[in-house]
């Protein structure tokens, strides 16, 4: 299963894309909104990890862009931010994000249990 790792970063694109391969995931990273866009649709993923705060174009720009696109529609894409306000995460919900993890918490079995019930849907 190929996962993109939209997260600008780099302390959390080493942990999480390592951590993640070694679950047998192939990760992909992209620093920016821009990168993040133009790799979904060179190389779509089944899965995108979206950072909302990124340079370029941020997480709520690259939900919008995603939902207009007719062959990006069907990608999960799990909002994974440190922004946890209600109402950010109703935000990127509103514009198309599957789901949302705070990524403070260092958690990855959660992370890791939130991509596999995506990927199984």
């Amino acid at each position: 299963m190929r996962i993109l790792l939209a997260e600008d970063d780099t302390f959390f694109q080493n942990f999480y894309s390592k951590k993640l391969s070694e679950k047998g995931f192939t990760v992909d990273i992209a620093h920016d909104g821009v990168e993040a866009i133009e790799k979904l649709l060179a190389n779509k993923p089944d899965i995108m990890l979206l950072d909302l705060i990124m340079p370029k174009k941020d997480g709520f720009e690259v939900l919008s862009e995603v939902s207009k696109r007719p062959e990006l529609k069907d990608v999960p894409i799990l909002v994974f931010s440190t922004l946890g306000q209600d109402a950010d995460v109703e935000k990127a919900k509103s514009l198309g994000a599957t789901g949302y993890i705070n990524k403070t918490f260092f958690d990855f079995d959660n992370l890791l249990s939130k991509v596999m019930t995506v990927a199984n849907h």
